[in-house]
């Protein structure tokens, strides 16, 4: 028998704020996929997701995968393809939407089946192993004997190779670099590691805006996130994402200062409804990640020019919510393109983790 079981809270990061943590640390790099705990006990296999949710339904290719009897592991669930990790596909197994067929998990799974990459091993053969170190509990997941779709993240204690992971991994889909130091126990909930992620800004047009869950002091909707824009060759204006997680009184302050920019109902704007197939990627359309949510929005005529931070993208969007830096009122809308963009140089995902991808 297993000495504990599901649901655990995954151990957790905080971002790094300032130099690349250096000292008594291992280093991983950053996957970006769904968190998932994994625990097998005899013929039973039950995964995890990071909310304490049972996901178990939704990867049977990793369900149909052997396992070494009463381990529990914790690690990312990841989609490859064409070299590179692919999130929106990972996305899709997740309460499928109806138009999708709601059953297709099978098909899915086939067509781009997930692997799992194991970073943690919080139980082996009956043993509870939370309260070893980190740099012990490491050791022993690497005497694990894992063969495809199970894999075990590339690890190291040298700064230097860290760094270099952190310049190039992003090619294949990653998302930086994760530190943890040596002497720690795990640790369920807790933000004790650290994570280092790229920081850039892009200049972007505000389009629009969301209401927050609480009106405003006077009872009305206040703004609660900024729908943000860019531009492709062909001038068609595409929603990339958001900015939010501004404070009450700065929410208040935003929906003063944009309302000379509302959009009366029967005026045109690039993401109206009725144009969408000609306006591209527009905000507020339902999807698997709605769960039901008011995702109405008031448009804003697209004068506005926002700096925003980010990490990474995602296909066309910002793969997080992005954070308003400033409003640039020198800056042309119709120059806020796609071009901006840093792209990293791609990178093949076997030289990450040989065999996966």
């Amino acid at each position: 028998m297993l000495p504990f079981g599901p649901p655990i809270d995954p151990m957790l990061a905080k971002p790094v704020r300032g130099a690349f943590p250096e000292g008594d640390f291992l280093y991983e790099p950053k996957w970006d996929g769904f968190r998932c705990l994994i625990f097998r006990d005899g013929d039973s296999l039950l995964l995890q997701s990071r909310n304490g949710e049972d996901i178990t339904y939704a990867f049977p290719e990793i369900t149909a995968a052997g396992l070494p009897d009463r381990v529990v592991l914790d690690g990312e669930l990841v989609i490859a393809a064409e070299g590179r990790l692919w999130f929106d596909l990972l996305g899709q197994r997740i309460r499928p939407r109806s138009e999708a067929g709601g059953g297709k998990i099978t098909e899915l799974a086939a067509q781009h089946p997930a692997s799992y990459v194991a970073f943690d091993l919080l139980a082996l053969g009956g043993h509870d192993l939370r309260d070893a170190p980190q740099a012990e509990r490491r050791r022993r997941l690497e005497s694990v004997p894992l063969a495809p779709p199970f894999h075990v993240t590339p690890g190291t204690t040298d700064p230097a190779t860290a760094r270099v992971w952190f310049a190039e991994f992003e090619g294949a889909g990653l998302d930086g670099v994760i530190a943890k130091p040596a002497d720690l126990p795990y640790c369920p909930g807790r933000r004790v590691l650290w994570k280092v992620k790229h920081a850039r800004t892009v200049d972007v047009v505000v389009a629009g805006w969301r209401p927050h869950k609480s009106p405003g002091p006077s009872g009305r909707p206040v703004v609660g996130s900024l729908l943000l824009g860019l531009y492709d060759d062909s001038g068609r204006l595409h929603n990339v994402g958001v900015a939010s997680s501004f404070s009450a009184r700065r929410r208040v302050e935003l929906t003063e200062e944009l309302a000379v920019l509302a959009v009366a109902p029967d005026d045109p704007h690039p993401w109206r409804w009725a144009d969408a197939d000609d306006a591209g990627r527009v905000p507020g359309s339902p999807s698997r990640w709605s769960g039901g949510k008011d995702l109405s929005f008031h448009l804003l005529a697209p004068t506005t020019v926002a700096e925003v931070r980010y990490d990474h993208m995602s296909g066309h969007r910002f793969r997080h919510v992005a954070a308003l830096v400033r409003f640039r009122p020198d800056r042309d809308p119709r120059s806020c393109t796609f071009a901006q963009l840093e792209e990293p140089e791609p990178v093949a995902l076997d030289r990450v983790v040989p065999g996966l991808g």
